[in-house]
């Protein structure tokens, strides 16, 4: 949905006007907005730091290869906050600024200004989680890492399709980003219900009228109208629905399909990225923000607490240790603690221990139940997660378990577990 204001300022780049764009954002409440010629945007650029940059007409013209450097160096130059570039441009063009989200030539003023919104929220996300970050380092409270890296290293995309450009589409994700294959809409819906991911890739081999069936069951649920989906087909009534602002109907080779839903994957996996950042400073930096899950310190602590309340009562308490195949890539392991965050019930708590192996405390929980619940969590790990080298084998978790004695301290009871993982928690 669309705010009822964006915020602004906002720079329009056209070396022809564009009237019917800034009527759309004046619509839209977007103030200021300064209009901006290719020659004169880097200048600015820099002289009001807006809050988005629009690249409104498409620039092919050699000469203006200068431009084009100083726009892109002004942009990067610009904010420490997230700030988006939304460029015209052709399906196969390279971007005047890298990692611009694209719009079509032909896009209307209305689905411009609905991908501006989307993006100006991720800039608010961006501003919000910074300054309560500083609140809480004044303060003295332990403040998470804001990540610098490219978001594009947590991202995943879906990719759906059982033609014959199927495999090339999900080669060309593959080699640029974390993959998930569907051979179905089915089995595309269940997982976008399991698993966080990043954006969709919609290939051939199903019918326009499945294909736009299910763009508008996405369109219906709010959790996925900010989602990136691509499709290799569709329908002009689908895409110009403003429900889904991020929804491309694709163009080209695989490679230049994927290259051009990358930027608007980056921004979600950014999204992504700031959202548990806000939890983790909220929890007073107790939630790792990479897992979702308690951090190794802030673990131990609440294990402490947990040693000491289940003595004093004499109530049950369980711990699990689930591990995996020491040849899983980082993503993969980082994207099963994700999914394991999203799987631990609210009395108990878990981390992700440095070995990549996850502890999970069961309060309250006897050593029969807390294998019940542990082999159940395994079982959808390994019926929902992928490794990223050979996507059709599933990780396979191993489950070590031990109840709490009498006699146990927090060491003994995680050495219990594995002596390898007490040692990296420790």
């Amino acid at each position: 949905m669309m705010p009822a204001s964006l915020q602004g300022p906002l720079v329009v780049v056209a070396d022809r006007p564009a009237p019917e764009l800034s009527n759309a954002l004046a619509k839209a409440g977007a103030f200021p907005v300064v209009d901006a010629t290719w020659a004169g945007a880097a200048a600015a650029i820099g002289k009001i730091e807006p809050a988005a940059v629009i690249l409104a007409d498409a620039h092919t013209s050699p000469s203006a290869a200068p431009s084009r450097d100083a726009l892109d160096a002004a942009v990067a130059a610009a904010s420490s906050i997230y700030m988006p570039v939304l460029e015209r441009c052709r399906a196969a063009a390279v971007p005047a600024v890298a990692g611009a989200l694209p719009l079509a030539v032909d896009a209307t003023p209305e689905r411009i200004v609905a991908r501006l919104a989307v993006a100006l929220r991720v800039r608010t996300l961006d501003a919000s989680v910074r300054r309560r970050a500083e609140t809480l380092r004044a303060s003295g409270g332990e403040v998470p890492d804001l990540s610098t890296y490219d978001p594009i290293e947590d991202a995943t995309v879906l990719v759906v399709g059982r033609g014959r450009a199927y495999p090339e589409l999900s080669v060309a994700v593959g080699e640029r980003v974390g993959l998930i294959g569907a051979l179905s809409i089915e089995t595309t819906a269940r997982y976008l219900n399991a698993r966080d991911v990043d954006g969709v890739l919609i290939g051939d081999g199903f019918g326009p009228k499945m294909v736009e069936a299910f763009l508008m069951l996405l369109a219906e649920d709010v959790r996925f109208r900010d989602l990136p989906v691509c499709a290799v087909s569709g329908t002009a009534g689908v895409i110009n629905d403003g429900r889904l602002p991020n929804l491309d109907i694709a163009a080209g080779t695989p490679a230049e399909v994927v290259a051009r839903m990358l930027p608007l994957v980056r921004q979600h996996a950014l999204s992504a990225r700031l959202e548990r950042l806000r939890l983790a400073v909220e929890a007073q930096g107790m939630i790792d923000p990479e897992t979702g899950l308690f951090t190794v310190s802030a673990f131990l602590r609440e294990l402490q607490r947990a040693v000491a309340d289940a003595n004093q009562r004499g109530g049950g308490m369980s711990i699990a240790r689930f591990s995996f195949d020491p040849t899983i890539d980082r993503r993969t392991s980082l994207d099963a603690a994700r999914l394991a965050s999203r799987l631990v019930r609210s009395a108990d708590f878990a981390c992700r221990a440095s070995d990549g192996s996850i502890l999970m405390v069961f309060s309250e929980t006897a050593l029969r139940g807390a294998h019940v619940v542990a082999r159940r969590i395994a079982s959808i790990l390994k019926h929902t997660m992928l490794t990223a080298s050979r996507q059709d084998r599933h990780i396979d978790p191993s489950i070590t378990l031990a109840a709490l004695k009498d006699s146990d301290t927090v060491e003994s009871l995680v050495a219990r577990v594995n002596d390898t993982a007490a040692a990296a928690a420790g």
